[in-house]
């Protein structure tokens, strides 16, 4: 069920980002997770640390369990917990993360194997101030495009949990219809910044390319305000032949 490669790869990714110098996540902060096959994924526990996770801090989850309830909208947080808690393979293991709803659904999409949440300093910044539509929509170089695709999902704050999530699913399936692509940045307003990608490498690419892009953002905002590619460099940038041959060779 849980094989060593899904686990072991969990568990570096979760280290990298929880790496406290990285300025991603501390303490309990941020969470990770994996697909492991059609029926389970694996999750952080809840409470525990990104940058020590360990294998008895992962938990592993039935999509089914979780799933249907983004179809109901109406759940008390005692209901939410039980749904969580029913969804574990191993009852005694630890209880999942409240957020390993937006987990289920994002691994659920088409090629998404891992997902990583952080609360980055220099992405929350921006979040936690009038600029973050515009950080949201706008590139400010060409690496920016490759790593973190021409323009990003934003979700206005709303209370974690089952409310997050359904905010999480309505804006990235209307980015998918727009755009006809999955976005690889999806930005929570006043909270913090998820990557999602094929391979560990591509979310933690997207997660760091979209911490420097927020750093230079702000430090631009500094000495009289961004100047942004525009947007037929930003798309011949995604559309170049040599930038997607950039993109396997970087496993994005």
């Amino acid at each position: 069920m849980t094989t060593p490669s899904n686990l072991e790869t969990m568990l570096e990714l979760s280290h990298f980002l929880g790496d406290e110098q990285r300025h991603l996540a501390i303490l309990g902060e941020g969470n990770t997770s994996t697909k492991v096959d059609d029926e389970i994924f694996l999750v952080k526990a809840s409470g525990s640390c990104l940058q020590t996770l360990s294998p008895d801090d992962t938990v592993a989850c039935r999509f089914d369990a979780l799933l249907p309830t983004l179809k109901e909208q109406r759940l008390s947080d005692e209901e939410i917990e039980q749904r969580l808690l029913a969804s574990r393979v191993d009852p005694t293991a630890k209880k999942p993360s409240i957020e390993t709803l937006f987990h289920a659904y994002l691994l659920s999409l088409p090629e998404i194997a891992f997902v990583g949440h952080t609360h980055s300093i220099a992405i929350n910044q921006i979040l936690c101030s009038p600029m973050a539509e515009t950080f949201a929509k706008r590139r400010l170089f060409p690496d920016e495009v490759v790593c973190c695709g021409a323009r990003s999902v934003l979700v206005p704050y709303v209370d974690p949990g089952l409310r997050l999530s359904l905010e999480i699913r309505e804006k990235t399936e209307a980015f998918q219809k727009e755009t006809g692509a999955l976005p690889r940045i999806i930005l929570l307003q006043n909270h913090g910044v998820i990557a999602i990608g094929k391979t560990a490498g591509a979310v933690k690419a997207a997660m760091l390319m979209a911490h420097k892009a927020a750093t230079i953002f702000v430090g631009a905002a500094s000495l009289g305000g961004p100047t942004f590619m525009s947007e037929h460099d930003v798309l011949r940038i995604a559309g170049r032949t040599d930038e997607h041959y950039r993109q396997k060779a970087l496993q994005l």
